[in-house]
Order: structure tokens, then C-alpha cells, then sequence
């Protein structure tokens, strides 16, 4: 027995029959969220009589069975597949391809239930025609309402229990327990815990799809993240064909992958060769601002161009814009580079763009950055067979960054004979005047 709904402040729980724009406890405002009150005494019935326990040495460690997706990138970021009622998280921008990945995944499966919220069966039926699908066993479920849905899930327990359930999306389903409507925090809340409660009961496995706000978070409360096992983000841009997932959380392996994906005609394609994704080898011997590097995702080592335009700024305040790169250390680097290597661009509009779409966010970028600026500032072209990979210190010194043996196997792999990377006295002027000047 439920005792209907009550309105909580989720910063310090103060409980109120009506929703209140401002907390008359704490201060804060909008902080009330409609959640489900269990009767009075509910939370008392566990008694510590019934409570018991076991010492880890007496757990069985019996290795978990994996089940493949299909898809050689999503096992990867799922960290071999996808593991017995586990609940997963799948976000991105609109039109970035969550839906078309999913519905691949239900092609190569065996049985899978899609609960259509937001598409009719016809929808999803023309893109698996337009994807090339040729079995279409998928079931499709057009339901809003979670407990209907719960409710046909546990039916069909035993030999058609299905090896999936896609719940596409969670902001679309509710329960009439609460009086929200769907997309509430309060609703996908709920929504997401009673999937939860499902998948871990009847070991299905089971992906919830999450629209993104305009700042770039997953609509909802941030509890869904806490909730489910592990969240997928879909990265790059809807006009470009690269697009990369990412795994920001996994109770079942590791957070360092990514899976590499282009978009065709016929769906998301699996990049398993990432040589040529991020450096062409077309590149113009003579463009300055051109600089290669080797990032590490996970323990994939990956080529990646950075490019960097250095122009005369009309602005009393120049210019500082990165794609792929942090604006903020992108300022720290050309204070270094003024100090430290006599090359100023302090009065310069500067433009850094890492190629591809993906993200430098680890420090090994910090020396080509600088590269390809000074280089771009002096109109002097890096070699063409450089590869740099350093962290920057503010007194100008080179760091070492972590794996750089491997980074710099997979670099001479490529046929990149010269490296720019930290070593014992070495300093950024010594790189700048040997390579620009």
C-alpha cells in the first residue's frame, strides 16, 4: 500500500502536501519534486532479526555471462557486452543516432521488446526498412504507462523472456501513482526505479533512452544517473558522419573506452580501424598551424590532427575559441608560449580545432597545441612526420604523460619518424626554436 504522493525539497527533504516554488525551510526555489510516501509503519516491518550477512571470502566469485550486442564498438564501451539485468543510460543530442544504434542492436538480437513512447510502430518499421533490416523480430510495445508496461514485461516470464527491453524514452512514460506529467522529475524518477527493480528481478537487461537539455545535461533529476548501471553518451556533430559514445559510468567495467561510429544510409557503422578517423593522409606539407598527436582512450591510442589559425584581432579583448580543447587551458598555453618561448599571440585572435570531432581533454595535447599555434603565428609548417604528445608546465618545462611508450609504438607504426615529447632537460623553447624558427 502506497500513501499517495508528497512533495519533497531535494536539498534539505522537507515534505509539503502542494508543490512550493520556494523551499520555506532552506530558501532554495524550485527544489520541490512529487515523489511516492510510503504509509506510516511501511519502513518499520524489516526487523534486525531477519537481517543477515556474509564475509566476502564466502562469496562465490563465479564469473558473470556477457551477452554480445553485434556490435564490435558497443561491446567495447560496454566492456565485452552487456551484462544480465543490467540498466543503461543512453544519451545524446537529437538526431545523433540513439534510436538508429538501438534499433540495430534489436536486429542482431534474438528477442527484444522496443517500448515505443515517442514513435508509432510504422515509424520505426520505415527505419528498418530504410537500415536494411532483413529479420525485424523486434516487438514493439506502443505504451506510456510504466505499470502497463512492468505489468507486460512480467508476463512474459519464462520462454519468452526477452535478451532486451528498450524503453525509448524515459521522459515519455509515467505512472498514475503521481499526478506529475511525463518528463517530471518526479516521473522519470519513479520510471527509472520501478525499470530498475524489473531488470534486477527478472536479470533482462534493459536501455533507457534520455533526451538532453539545451545545456547539455540529461533532462531529469541527476538521481537517474545514480540509479541506472551505466551511462552512454552519443558525442559529435548531427551534420557530421563520425560519431563517438562514450562511457561516463559502469558498474561492470571500465569508464576509459569510447566506441567510434560513422553514420551511412544503412545505420551506425562500427570504425574498428581508427588510423585515418581523426589524420588524413592528404595533409598539405606546406599549411602551417597543422600539429599530430596521439590521445589515449581507454587503451586504444588514437592519431589526432589539431589545427590552429592565428589571425590580427579587430577586438580590444583578442579572441580565444577551441573546439575539442579547453578554452580555459587554451589561455594558460599561449601565456606560456609569450613567457617562456618568446612567440606572443597575446594580442592575436587565436582558433584551435581538433579534427574529427572528438575531445583532447587529456594533457599530452598541451605540446601540440603549442605547436601548431607558434606554427600558425610564424607561417612555418611542422614536418610532416612529427607526432607530439607532452604536458606544459607553466615554468615551460616538458611532463611526462602516462602509456607514452605505447604512444609512441603506434606512432612509428604510422611512419611517423620524428618525436616531440618530454624527456630529461627538455623545455618547450628548445621544441619552438628547433621545429618553427
Amino acid at each position: 500500500m502506497r500513501g499517495g504522493s508528497v512533495y519533497v525539497c531535494q536539498q534539505c527533504s522537507f515534505e509539503s502536501a502542494k508543490w512550493l516554488g520556494k523551499c520555506p525551510d532552506c530558501g532554495n526555489w524550485g527544489s520541490f519534486v512529487e515523489t511516492l510516501r510510503a504509509v506510516k509503519g511501511e519502513r518499520a516491518k524489516g526487523k534486525s532479526s531477519n537481517v543477515t550477512s556474509i564475509t566476502l571470502s564466502k562469496v562465490s566469485s563465479k564469473s558473470t555471462k556477457r551477452v554480445s550486442t553485434g556490435i564490435p564498438e558497443l561491446d567495447r564501451v560496454f566492456g565485452s557486452g552487456l551484462v544480465p539485468g543490467q540498466v543503461v543510460l543512453l544519451a545524446g543530442q537529437p538526431g545523433i543516432g540513439k534510436s538508429t544504434i538501438l534499433l540495430d542492436v534489436s536486429e542482431k538480437l534474438g528477442k527484444v521488446v522496443y517500448i515505443a513512447g515517442e514513435e508509432s510502430a510504422s515509424q520505426i518499421k520505415l527505419r528498418a526498412n530504410r537500415l536494411g533490416h532483413k529479420r525485424q523480430n523486434t516487438e514493439v510495445v506502443e505504451e506510456t504507462n510504466i505499470d502497463a508496461i512492468v505489468g507486460y514485461l512480467n508476463g512474459k516470464a519464462g520462454k519468452n523472456t526477452p535478451d532486451l527491453v528498450v524503453i525509448d524514452s524515459v521522459q515519455t512514460v509515467y505512472t498514475s501513482d503521481l499526478s506529475g506529467m511525463a518528463g517530471s522529475v518526479g516521473q522519470v524518477r519513479e520510471a527509472a526505479r520501478r525499470l530498475v527493480n524489473y531488470a534486477k528481478a527478472s536479470q533482462v537487461p534493459v536501455i533507457i533512452v534520455g533526451h538532453v537539455t539545451k545545456q547539455g545535461s540529461v533532462a531529469g533529476p541527476a538521481a537517474l544517473s545514480h540509479i541506472v548501471d551505466t551511462v552512454l553518451w552519443f558525442e559529435g556533430d548531427s551534420d557530421l558522419t563520425l560519431r563517438i559514445l562514450r562511457v561516463y559510468k559502469n558498474r561492470f567495467g571500465t569508464t576509459d573506452e569510447i566506441g567510434v561510429f560513422t553514420m551511412t544510409e544503412s545505420g551506425l557503422i562500427s570504425v574498428d580501424d581508427l588510423d585515418h578517423a581523426f589524420v588524413t593522409n592528404d595533409r598539405d606539407q606546406d599549411t602551417p598551424g597543422s600539429a599530430v598527436t596521439v590521445l589515449m582512450e581507454g587503451t586504444r591510442p588514437i592519431l589526432v590532427e589539431i589545427q590552429a589559425l592565428v589571425t590580427s584581432s579587430k577586438m580590444a579583448y583578442p579572441k580565444r575559441v577551441a573546439q575539442g580543447f579547453d578554452v580555459k587551458r587554451l589561455e594558460m598555453l599561449i601565456a606560456i608560449l609569450a613567457q617562456r618561448a618568446g612567440v606572443s599571440v597575446l594580442d592575436r585572435d587565436v582558433y584551435i580545432n581538433v579534427v574529427g570531432g572528438i575531445t583532447a581533454s587529456e594533457p599530452a595535447a598541451d605540446l601540440p597545441v603549442v605547436l601548431a599555434i607558434a606554427s600558425a603565428f610564424r607561417a612555418r609548417p611542422l614536418p610532416l612526420n612529427l607526432v607530439a604528445f607532452s604536458e606544459v608546465g607553466l615554468l615551460g618545462e616538458l611532463r611526462h604523460v602516462p602509456f607514452e611508450e605505447n604512444r609512441l609504438r603506434y606512432a612509428r607504426r604510422h611512419k611517423f619518424a620524428k618525436v616531440a615529447r618530454a624527456g630529461k632537460g627538455t623545455r618547450l623553447e628548445a621544441f619552438v626554436h628547433k621545429y618553427i624558427s
